[in-house]
């Protein structure tokens, strides 16, 4: 069945019936289900590969984060799809695990497949040779949430330094002054983007910038090591975390301890997914706007395929901060 079936089963010419399964916006209404009820009739079926053959794309687009377990980045995801649906591309995702080799292998893939452009959230330990690389193939490549380069390279992110600012002065408001930076994971540059901004805001209030402790990344393992943020001369009375996970893991081992999360001790937590509105008590969060943040990079994407020499371009979105009930006034008359 070819497409000139087509076109004389619904009384159109084969342009037209071309027009209609590439969506295009110049066919009427009417002409339109004229030829997708012949295309149904007849079980016509669109040649994808001989369509890209002829011009030279594949409506596919490449995405490759580090970590498909944590909810951060099915929400980055959706803005991704969101925004290449309305212009009739499709996602390839892959998991590279933190993994350099692995990030590799999967880019090689992808573009082995044909995708149009690419859009990576760089595996810890990325450097400018990921776009040196794309560029060299003349492959499009936006970096989200993470970049390799202050330069070079389309870049769509969050202000990390003004979110800790924000959590910050919040925890200040409160009365708490004991604050300490929890960590976990593989150093980045959102990793260095974040501990630099609590840095910056400890020191603005006159406290103890030098308060950050690493907690295993995983769930299990964070809630088991709750216990080494008070092995310390002067015991923290609030933790802002590098994102929700750990903070879900640092609510269960507080909890364990026996220790009231909200009212004995205050927790903020970085990202604000929607499990974060889940946890009891609820959690409070930095809003990063990772669908906002997918919708950008696609979009930057489009543009750098429409227009490969176009100026690299950055946006780097505004966080924001989401109170709810894991915060309280510090409570001066007892130590935690």
């Amino acid at each position: 069945m070819t497409l000139l079936d087509v076109a004389r089963e619904a009384d159109v010419s084969r342009a037209t019936a071309s027009l209609v399964i590439r969506k295009s916006p110049l066919v009427g209404a009417e002409t339109r289900r004229r030829v997708e009820d012949a295309i149904q009739r007849l079980g016509y079926v669109y040649n994808m590969g001989a369509a890209r053959m002829r011009a030279q794309r594949s409506h596919t687009i490449g995405v490759v984060v580090p970590n498909l377990t944590n909810p951060f980045f099915a929400e980055l995801l959706s803005g991704i799809e969101s925004t290449l649906d309305s212009a009739n591309m499709v996602v390839l995702l892959a998991n590279s695990r933190e993994l350099l080799d692995r990030q590799e292998t999967m880019i090689r893939r992808m573009r082995e497949h044909g995708v149009d452009g690419l859009i990576v959230c760089p595996a810890a330990g990325s450097d400018a040779a990921l776009l040196n690389r794309a560029a060299d193939w003349a492959l499009p490549l936006v970096q989200a949430l993470r970049h390799v380069s202050l330069e070079e390279g389309d870049y769509a992110g969050a202000d990390y330094g003004g979110g800790m600012r924000q959590a910050v002065d919040y925890l200040a408001s409160l009365g708490h002054e004991r604050i300490v930076f929890v960590v976990g994971g593989a150093i980045h540059s959102a990793y260095e983007e974040r501990v630099q901004g609590f840095q910056l805001a400890m020191r603005a209030h006159g406290f103890n910038y030098e308060n950050i402790i690493e907690l295993p990344f995983q769930l299990s393992r964070a809630a088991e090591a709750a216990r080494l943020l008070f092995e310390r001369p002067e015991p923290p009375t609030a933790a802002i975390c590098f994102n929700d996970v750990v903070a879900l893991g640092l609510s269960g081992g507080l909890y364990d301890l026996g220790i009231s999360v909200g009212t004995d001790f205050s927790i903020i937590g970085f990202d604000n997914v929607a499990e974060a509105d889940m946890m009891r008590p609820k959690l409070t969060s930095i809003s990063t706007g990772p669908v906002e943040i997918g919708e950008i990079a696609a979009r930057l994407l489009l543009n750098r395929i429409a227009d490969p020499g176009r100026p690299y371009e950055r946006v780097v979105n505004k966080t924001g901060l989401v109170i709810r009930q894991s915060c309280g006034p510090v409570r001066r008359t007892s130590r935690a």
